[in-house]
């Protein structure tokens, strides 16, 4: 782990190879109100790539009801989000993308098998990072309504994770899926560090 950088969940079959830099919890609650935007943003994000796995791969086993309740399941968080932004007088606006997932989907190969596996395990591992960044920024916020909307919301991710790697590990082997999630993590920490720290869950 980096000197300075915080502590994170390990408990997950996704394990991070590094926590989060300790001066993003500062940074993040000095704007609250673009990470907030940010966040808002990553749940109509993850509906929406809940449907497209749904879409691609409704062969493997679970993975479509699975999928579908993903879904309405994150569409319910994004509402929760918007209701408090709308408390903060905040609006959605525009989406100014998301560097680090992108980053991450670049990692993802072509052909049909090896794509099916990465995008479950890329979806896995962006879980298990919004975890550990939700629950840092329900241990830093003082308002009563936003604190633990935020521990409930950390908790679910840290339940995704594990629905993506055991739908991950169904798709191919588990050996197969966790060594190749293995060396996904190890590209995870280069990416986080490389985009750095943003006002934004990533």
């Amino acid at each position: 782990m980096r000197h300075g950088a915080t502590t994170q969940r390990n408990e997950g079959p996704i394990v991070l190879r590094t926590a989060t830099d300790a001066r993003w919890l500062p940074a993040a609650l000095e704007r609250f109100d673009e990470v907030m935007i940010d966040h808002a943003h990553c749940e109509k994000k993850a509906a929406a790539q809940a449907l497209s796995l749904l879409q691609a791969y409704p062969e493997l086993r679970g993975l479509a009801l699975q999928m579908a309740q993903l879904a309405r399941e994150e569409s319910g968080h994004l509402a929760r989000v918007l209701r408090a932004m709308e408390g903060r007088g905040l609006s959605l606006g525009r989406d100014g993308g998301d560097p680090y997932v992108q980053k991450l989907q670049d990692c993802i190969r072509k052909p049909f098998a090896l794509r099916r596996l990465d995008r479950l395990l890329v979806s896995a591992i962006i879980e298990a990072r919004s975890c550990e960044r939700l629950e840092l920024l329900s241990r830093g916020l003082s308002d009563e309504v936003l604190q633990p909307l935020y521990a409930e919301l950390a908790q679910s991710e840290h339940g995704h994770q594990a629905l993506f790697f055991q739908l991950a590990a169904s798709a191919s082997e588990l050996g197969v899926a966790a060594r190749r999630a293995a060396e996904l993590v190890d590209r995870e920490a280069e990416i986080i560090a490389a985009v750095g720290i943003r006002a934004a869950i990533h």
